[in-house]
């Protein structure tokens, strides 16, 4: 098992940055992949960025170039940078984290950040 705490939400104006934060309680390498993922009210959970154990990184067409994950092993901590922020931005952003145990994998989930960008 994993806890992910997730902090760094908040109200910002459109083309401002934050920078989510997300601490796993166990070593970063123990866990197969760690990301973020957002649900905008009335919209499915979507999948925004993730870096796996060997730091391969999948970013959303819609964020790239605008969002970077990245991860302080250090501090088994994934964060996500968030530059020039939209609107259409505004979501719950959770941090996911996936473990495997032989053949099966588990999903865990941080309790979500709110994120609101004012037009």
């Amino acid at each position: 098992q994993v806890q992910l705490v997730e902090s760094g939400g908040g109200l910002v104006q459109a083309g401002g940055s934050l920078r989510l934060s997300c601490a796993a309680s166990r070593s970063v390498f123990s866990i197969k992949a760690m990301g973020w993922y957002r649900q905008a009210p009335g919209k499915q959970r979507e999948l925004v960025a993730t870096m796996t154990s060997g730091s391969i990184t999948n970013t959303a067409d819609s964020v790239r170039g605008r969002f970077t994950i990245s991860r302080d092993n250090a501090k088994n901590t994934v964060y996500l940078q968030m530059n020039s922020l939209k609107p259409e931005d505004t979501a719950v952003y959770y941090c996911n984290a996936r473990l495997v145990s032989g053949v099966y994998e588990y999903d865990y989930w941080g309790q979500g950040t709110q994120v609101t960008v004012s037009s």
